[in-house]
């Protein structure tokens, strides 16, 4: 496919893994980095890193996003298939329940797609900015909104989530304790408070490798059971600070596969921000799903993991991480797996 631009954002990587790339910095999820993945399993114990899908719970993080709803399938004649008996139809002893989810996709533990967050950017170089996604892919024809679509339905023709669901997701993670150093208040990290704890911890961030972030931020949500208060929650654990260029360009620099947190967006979202027109109100989300590919992990549960590692003196693991395999959705829930 041609070049669908004649020049990209400073310091992103369109094009580098070639002109029709969709997977970004998962093309760094080689056999050899499964196969390093795979050498970190000594235990053979699994840890699942996903909240229940029904949590946080309410509204109160993204009032666009609601709790999952789960009903029963129907039948022609309008009858619930849920306790259905089959006797009076086919006189025999069987009794099925089968339902169906109205469900946001990024409510709760999620991935991002590279198809969730573009810019407004110069990429034809013509003086005019566009609105633009990773590699240069454009709302038309790459996208379909709702509103003009004939069905209703939105869809991400490029950059959607099954291109990570076929990939397959699996590697070596690394995980940085942040809740360890700095507790459950709220911090800002930037690039020296992140330096300080991996070098404290001794931990090696290898090229490819995914690297989670445990803040203590998905356990606070567990303990509101459901009712989540806002201004606690505004008030909760490490996130980090997305203005810092240092801690950016770290991000770029060390080769990260895929960034991962157990904190709503993983960076610091300024609800009372506003701009001046030049620059993002999430900057590491620009950096990541924008410019350099890299796939971000929200809400994920990783306290019970960050524990065990931190009893057996180990930052490394094997994840397996894969999407649902759903074309042209923008994000996706998963219940990832941990193998020490």
């Amino acid at each position: 496919m041609a070049r669908r631009w004649k020049q990209r954002p400073e310091g992103s990587n369109w094009g580098d893994f070639g002109d029709d790339d969709q997977l970004g910095r998962l093309n760094l999820l080689t056999p050899q980095k499964v196969l390093e993945g795979v050498a970190e399993v000594r235990q053979g114990l699994s840890f699942s890193l996903s909240l229940p899908l029904d949590f946080p719970g309410g509204n109160v993080l993204n009032p666009a996003r609601h709790p999952p709803r789960l009903t029963a399938t129907r039948r022609p004649d309008d009858k619930a298939v849920f306790l259905h008996s089959f006797a009076h139809d086919h006189n025999t002893t069987d009794v099925a329940c089968d339902d169906m989810v109205t469900l946001c996709l990024q409510y709760s533990t999620q991935w991002d797609a590279l198809s969730h967050i573009g810019s407004h950017f110069d990429a034809d170089q013509d003086g005019q900015a566009e609105i633009v996604f990773y590699n240069g892919f454009r709302p038309d024809p790459d996208f379909s909104h709702p509103d003009q679509a004939p069905d209703g339905a939105s869809r991400a023709h490029r950059l959607g989530i099954e291109h990570m669901a076929a990939k397959g997701v699996q590697g070596r993670a690394v995980m940085v304790d942040l809740r360890r150093h700095y507790g459950d208040a709220r911090r800002r990290v930037g690039y020296d408070d992140l330096m300080q704890v991996i070098e404290h911890d001794g931990i090696e961030v290898r090229r490819g490798d995914m690297l989670c972030l445990h803040t203590g931020f998905a356990d606070v949500v567990l303990s509101m059971q459901g009712r989540p208060d806002a201004g606690r929650l505004a008030q909760a654990c490490a996130v980090l600070d997305g203005s810092d260029a240092r801690l950016r360009g770290w991000v770029d620099e060390s080769g990260i596969a895929a960034l991962i947190a157990d904190n709503y967006a993983v960076e610091d979202r300024p609800y009372d921000f506003h701009g001046d027109g030049c620059h993002a109100l999430l900057p590491l989300h620009e950096l990541c799903l924008f410019k350099l590919g890299i796939h971000l992990g929200e809400l994920w549960h990783l306290t019970p993991l960050a524990e065990w590692l931190r009893q057996h003196g180990r930052h490394a693991f094997f994840l397996t991480a894969p999407p649902l395999r759903l074309p042209g959705a923008v994000g996706s829930p998963l219940n990832p797996v941990a193998t020490v």
